[in-house]
């Protein structure tokens, strides 16, 4: 890629300030986010066209840039983790990324996040590359929980104030596998795009893509996703 896209798609009514939005709890707010896509009608039916992406990797070490939490003029940062939605079908069909901490447009295309705010280009140690766990929205509704138990220190206080909401419980009452979603070892990567595709519509913990494999995953859904009546057969989702 030798030069950055300038085209974004933002829906003239969508604002950023207008999505539930706390400090250091991106997969709550992301959560939430999906929820408010799928009843504003922004997105499918059920979230069909949205994906829930964890970025991580084996040292929890992920550089990002044009992020709203940086002190520097870049925007870079060090998260632990990282968590964004992705939608296949947005204005004109396009492949958009929502990223509430990002200080990129929102939406914006996902050729132009991958350019800015990954930046696979620059010179990083291989330690620092990014990997990709992207579960299908209606499955991350309906399994995902987070008792918050990870922004508590030994002593029990708050690392960072906590959602004004109530915990996201699972809707098999599970109460926590947070854990399980931003935990991303270089060992589950996929060993090609067509293996990931097959799996992404049935795993509630979704697949694991490499930086080099993300964006063709994700130009290829649209050619793989089953029907709405398939998915709710098999994964209903109560």
């Amino acid at each position: 890629m030798s030069a950055s896209p300038s085209a974004t798609l933002c829906p003239p009514s969508v604002r950023r300030g207008d999505f539930a939005h706390t400090p250091c709890y991106c997969e709550e707010n992301v959560y939430l986010l999906c929820k408010q896509l799928c009843t504003s009608g922004l997105s499918g039916i059920g979230g069909m066209d949205l994906f829930v992406v964890f970025i991580s990797n084996d040292r929890k070490q992920v550089p990002l840039w044009h992020q709203r939490a940086s002190v520097r003029t870049d925007g870079l940062v060090l998260w632990d983790y990282h968590v964004v939605c992705i939608q296949t079908s947005g204005e004109g069909n396009a492949l958009v990324v929502w990223d509430l901490d990002s200080t990129l447009p929102f939406p914006v295309l996902l050729a132009q996040y991958v350019f800015e705010a990954i930046q696979p280009s620059a010179q990083l140690y291989p330690v620092f590359r990014r990997l990709f766990r992207v579960v299908h929205a209606p499955l991350f509704l309906h399994h995902f929980a987070s008792d918050r138990r990870h922004m508590k220190d030994a002593d029990g206080n708050w690392i960072s104030p906590p959602p004004t909401s109530n915990p996201i419980v699972g809707v098999d009452g599970i109460l926590n596998n947070l854990d399980q979603y931003m935990t991303i070892r270089t060992e589950e990567v996929a060993n090609t795009v067509q293996d990931a595709l097959r799996s992404v519509f049935l795993q509630p913990l979704g697949v694991v893509v490499s930086e080099t494999q993300l964006e063709e995953f994700f130009t290829r859904i649209p050619l793989h996703q089953p029907s709405t009546n398939q998915l709710l057969e098999t994964n209903p989702l109560g």
